[in-house]
């Protein structure tokens, strides 16, 4: 079984609260219930698989729209690209968190806790007070990967999009989506990653 996890923030609400937070989480159940379904075709054509009882993923109460391989089987996406992204965008981005996961690039990713929104400005949700401690959070959260590196995990992500019975389009679609939303250079789940332009066209090139 997949094990999923959210992390919601206002956890804690107070009595006068519950009712929301009842709502807030029968919710994040269903969000992770789509996660699920989305995730399995995926996690299961990787060249490393782990065990699905090893997989951890949170939903992060966040404004932007982004995603996070931290490494280990732990994923990170945010409540607004939950909300705002269709399953086959959903799925075009998680096959490329995966990629960076079965291609080991947590491991090998300099991690500075600098870079995307959900370093440690997100970590800090998870984890109060965590900002302070930077080893703490270079270790759970990567938050910036060489140019080379995003590359790599688009054209993985394509091919475990492929192995799943899904299309390379897949993959260009959900980054043409992710550019209307961010801009060619765009913020989140862009930056610091190669222009989006390019790797559409590096995608349009992969034979």
């Amino acid at each position: 079984m997949l094990v999923l996890l959210a992390t919601v923030t206002n956890a804690d609400a107070s009595r006068k609260d519950r009712a929301r937070y009842r709502q807030t989480a029968s919710l994040a159940d269903r969000q992770l219930e789509r996660l699920r379904a989305v995730m399995l075709p995926l996690l299961r054509v990787t060249n490393r698989p782990l065990p699905l009882e090893e997989i951890r993923l949170s939903i992060i109460d966040d404004p932007a729209i982004n995603a996070a391989s931290a490494g280990n089987g732990q994923y990170y996406v945010t409540t607004t690209l939950m909300n705002q992204a269709s399953d086959d965008q959903l799925r075009g981005v998680l096959a490329h968190e995966i990629a960076h996961e079965d291609l080991g690039h947590p491991m090998k990713a300099q991690i500075l806790g600098t870079g995307l929104g959900i370093g440690v400005a997100l970590l800090e949700k998870i984890i109060p007070g965590s900002s302070t401690v930077t080893p703490i959070a270079g270790t759970l959260i990567t938050s910036h990967y060489s140019q080379p590196m995003e590359l790599a995990a688009d054209r993985h992500g394509v091919t475990l999009l492929q192995r799943a019975g899904y299309s390379k389009q897949t993959m260009i679609n959900t980054l043409a989506w992710l550019m209307r939303q961010n801009g060619d250079s765009g913020g989140g789940i862009l930056a610091s990653h190669p222009a989006t332009s390019e790797r559409i066209e590096a995608l349009h090139n992969l034979r």
